[in-house]
């Protein structure tokens, strides 16, 4: 709860005109921030020009922040707004994850680079597939670890609509990565 209650005490601040606050939400989360936004584009250099424009919003709209919820659910409620206005203006977006995978000793790192980049690709595929409220929904909760309450609440909808959005989310991802993983690509 300590993160909680400095983010929350910092935002305060900033309501009130405190830049060095600012400073330290920015600096804390930005690299989270264009994590998050680079799973969703695909682009690091775009990702970094989207999260430009998050902290902008969040440092417009202080004079209207009320800690009702978690500061980190408020701040990816405007990453995910942020996200979905750019796939509005752009239909070309893509999806990258990142997996924790323990090298193979008998492979040569040029080998694991390149499986990687392939299994990378073929899941990439798979996530850009989704209908964009099944990728934001994946994304927050595999990779930012935001609970169905947290995901439900940015995205404004009820948890059972989360529970539904992550079901056919991982089906269809399923049905979409079964051949590569039939085929030994995954």
């Amino acid at each position: 709860m300590r993160n909680y209650d400095e983010d929350i005490t910092l935002m305060l601040k900033v309501k009130n005109g405190d830049i060095p606050a600012f400073e330290q939400i920015m600096k804390k989360h930005e690299k989270p921030v264009i994590n998050t936004i680079y799973r969703f584009v695909g682009n690091r250099i775009r990702a970094e020009e989207i999260a430009q424009e998050v902290f902008i919003k969040v440092y417009n709209s202080a004079k209207r922040y009320r800690p009702k919820a978690k500061f980190s659910t408020w701040l990816y409620k405007i990453v995910t707004n942020t996200c979905f206005d750019d796939l509005r203006k752009k239909k070309n977006i893509s999806a990258s994850f990142f997996e924790n995978e323990i090298p193979d000793p008998k492979q040569s790192s040029q080998d694991i680079i390149l499986e990687k980049d392939e299994s990378d690709c073929f899941v990439r595929e798979a996530i850009n597939s989704l209908p964009k409220r099944q990728r934001i929904a994946v994304i927050l909760r595999e990779y930012n670890g935001l609970s169905y309450r947290e995901i439900s609440k940015i995205l404004r909808c009820s948890t059972k609509s989360v529970e539904s959005l992550l079901y056919h989310a991982k089906l269809g991802l399923k049905e979409k990565l079964m051949p590569y993983l039939k085929e030994g690509k995954i």
